[in-house]
């Protein structure tokens, strides 16, 4: 949203058609609710990074009263865009819709540093994009972990002194495994009763390489419970990060993709869109705002959106099977921003977890508090997510679990870096999980029990 006044008139120029909303804009009263809500005001205690800050900002920028400059991107860089401000705010302003609004414009009027915008083409486009280039870069990691690098590189410190970015995301990496990518692994796991409905499994980008465990969770999770899952082969990435960093035609394109590989027929849909990753389920579920003037994908996206569900959430509509396996362990949960503040899903993982046989939850003391993770923010803006991070792991191991429990691949990344960080006692496991690996090791355990 890169606005300022021409020389003859004040009148703002929008080059894309994602602007943010005028009359959204206006919802913000200035009352104060969003400021302790926000981790950005928190850490840094200055009023143009809170929710309403940026919003003042956004509303300058399109009266033409300010203009555009490195400081006033900054602190738009700075949000993390955990949406815990549209918990708080009494006039529900769409925040998240108005940043990344804000993104786009910046974006395509081309305000990021040449540097950051090759490494955001490289990557964020020449990767994440394609399923076939994620499988390989997999493969690399496999081998750098394998090899014995990875443990070399972080006893030496060799990369912290090259480059503290690296190192971020050397300390974030997986555990490379067996990537989950083929439906053929859907298709082997047989519904264990009469099918009540089918339903298609998101895959992702990076859930197939960091928690392949996962998929394969629930895919056995929901056959159990009489879904028939498939994973379309043609699907990619859902462009949630795209639209988060203001590149939303390369979101759209991926959006487009989606939807034809998961609903190519517009009569033939499954009665759920499946997913495990609360950031890609809040994306999905604005495919038809994100396709809004497409006259070709309109209708379809409303349609694709309208049936996109959390695990979770479909879980505990459907209703599940009691499972009977015990579970010894206590566990807390990390509610992840864009399953509790945008999708306002935060008592189904908990009815998942508490349906569990021997398993404890342990609450934290803000369990809706930002970990830090949000997606790439952790790398790009390290020092303000390792703070965030700092505050978050003082919450987890104030309550003596065993172990965290998440709903999203950037905040079990995150969690587990944390743990490694700072839980010098090694009170915890060391990798956190989701919920319906839990659910899922349950139902496991208690099939061995009968059998025996």
């Amino acid at each position: 949203m890169s606005i300022a006044p021409t020389p003859s008139n004040a009148e703002t120029i929008w080059l894309t058609e994602d602007r943010p909303d005028v009359a959204e804009l206006g919802l913000c009263v200035h009352c104060g609710f969003c400021l302790n809500a926000c981790p950005t005001y928190h850490d840094l205690g200055v009023e143009t990074d809170s929710p309403r800050g940026r919003i003042a900002l956004m509303r300058g920028l399109d009266e033409g009263r300010i203009e555009w400059s490195p400081r006033v991107q900054q602190h738009f860089d700075q949000c993390l865009q955990c949406r815990a401000c549209e918990t708080a705010c009494p006039s529900k302003v769409p925040y998240g819709r108005l940043m990344e609004a804000t993104r786009a414009e910046a974006f395509a009027q081309d305000k990021w540093p040449r540097r950051q915008r090759i490494i955001w083409r490289l990557i964020m486009r020449g990767l994440f994009p394609y399923p076939g280039r994620m499988r390989l870069a997999g493969y690399g990691l496999k081998l750098y972990q394998r090899t014995g690098m990875q443990t070399l590189v972080r006893k030496t410190g060799l990369l912290k002194r090259l480059s503290p970015k690296l190192a971020g995301v050397d300390e974030l990496s997986p555990i490379a495994d067996k990537p989950f990518y083929s439906n053929r692994e859907a298709a082997r796991v047989p519904v264990t009763q009469p099918a009540r409905a089918s339903a298609a499994l998101i895959t992702g980008c990076m859930m197939p390489l960091a928690y392949p465990e996962t998929h394969r969770a629930t895919v056995r999770v929901f056959a159990r419970n009489g879904v028939a899952v498939n994973a379309p082969e043609a699907q990619v990435c859902c462009g949630a990060l795209h639209a988060h960093g203001g590149d939303v035609e390369a979101a759209r394109d991926l959006a487009r993709q989606n939807i034809e590989a998961i609903t190519p027929e517009s009569s033939d849909l499954p009665d759920a869109i499946l997913i495990n990753a609360a950031g890609c389920g809040s994306h999905l579920k604005e495919y038809g705002h994100l396709l809004r003037n497409d006259t070709e994908y309109a209708a379809r996206a409303a349609a694709f959106a309208a049936r996109v569900r959390d695990v979770h959430e479909y879980l505990v509509e459907i209703g599940f099977a009691a499972p009977g396996g015990r579970v010894e362990r206590a566990v807390t949960y990390q509610d992840s921003c864009h399953l509790s503040h945008a999708q306002n899903v935060r008592s189904a993982p908990r009815d998942v977890l508490r349906s569990i046989p021997g398993l404890t939850l342990n609450e934290m003391r803000t369990p809706d508090k930002c970990c830090g993770s949000a997606g790439i923010y952790s790398v790009v803006q390290s020092d303000i997510s390792q703070r965030v991070l700092a505050e978050k792991m003082e919450d987890v191991l104030a309550t003596g679990a065993e172990q965290v429990c998440t709903a999203n691949p950037g905040c079990m990344l995150q969690l587990d870096a944390g743990i490694a960080r700072f839980d010098g006692e090694q009170r915890m496991m060391t990798r956190s999980t989701h919920a319906i690996e839990l659910l899922d090791e349950s139902y496991r355990l208690g099939d061995e029990e009968r059998t025996r």
